[in-house]
């Protein structure tokens, strides 16, 4: 593994058995992620991007190949425990992931299985419930709660658990707009943290504050970069499913009809500014 990578990978292939034979979910990935970068996954359904999810917190083992994080091979089931704690994940589905009746318990649920003190144990849950927004709701029902507040608990019990790297998979898909921009919010600051993000996503606005973005199709990764690196390939990116974010299309929009704007152009704040300035 190079020094600065958290996670590499190398020739991970992963087979399904079907009734038919099988199904090559994942096939031929090589990959090294940097410590402390904010990766995002795209591709549309069957890509095998949830299914690269599960293999980095080993829920998933390969058929063929490795994936080590932070040093340890999944596939040495002594490892197991400490990869699932330093690779937390949040799931699509909060509701899957919530198991107590009250918050603040719930939040508690993962450094009680570390068997922490119980003290640290409140520190974590307490600093847990912070970092989400979500003090004042500590003493709640889950249930009673909005799809994106319980999205927020459903992080805070991974980020009590202090992980290195927190694999976010689809966890927007079932949130209305606002529940989206809270979510996402709440990656960038783990982010901004130190902590290791990977974001699987099927929205390409969600992709614009990466360091790095994947575009995965039948199993395999066809394009690697940088947010604008990867906004410059509209007509592939339209071929596999993918529309550009809102900002990016109408700016290469306008430059097709002759408005001089500055290249890579990603926010729409960055847009408005452009136009403005172009205005008597």
């Amino acid at each position: 593994m190079k020094q600065d990578s958290i996670i590499s990978i190398k020739d991970l292939r992963l087979v399904y058995p079907t009734e038919d034979g099988e199904q090559v979910a994942l096939d031929g990935i090589t990959l090294e992620i940097v410590r402390g970068s904010f990766m995002s996954v795209i591709g549309r359904n069957g890509s095998g991007k949830s299914t690269l999810a599960k293999c980095l917190n080993a829920l998933l083992l390969p058929t063929e190949g490795s994936v080590i994080i932070d040093g340890m091979d999944t596939r040495e089931e002594s490892h197991l425990w400490e990869i699932r704690r330093s690779a937390g994940m949040v799931f699509q589905n909060p509701d899957n992931q919530l198991v107590s009746a009250v918050v603040e318990d719930d939040v508690a649920f993962g450094p009680e299985n570390l068997g922490l003190p119980r003290e640290e144990i409140k520190r974590r849950v307490a600093d847990a419930l912070e970092a989400v927004d979500m003090t004042e709701s500590r003493k709640m029902a889950p249930h009673l709660l909005s799809g994106g507040q319980k999205q927020r608990v459903a992080i805070a019990g991974v980020v009590a658990m202090k992980p290195e790297i927190i694999i976010f998979d689809e966890p927007t898909a079932m949130l209305d707009p606002e529940g989206r921009g809270e979510v996402l919010e709440i990656a960038r600051q783990l982010h901004r943290e130190g902590i290791t993000v990977i974001l699987i996503t099927h929205f390409m606005e969600e992709t614009i504050e990466s360091d790095r973005i994947l575009i995965m199709d039948a199993g395999r990764i066809v394009l690697d970069g940088l947010p604008a690196e990867i906004y410059r390939e509209a007509e592939r990116l339209e071929a596999l499913g993918l529309r550009l974010p809102f900002a990016v299309e109408i700016a290469q929009r306008l430059r097709a009809e002759g408005v001089p704007l500055h290249a890579d152009l990603l926010r729409p704040e960055e847009l408005l500014e452009e136009i403005a300035a172009l205005c008597p």
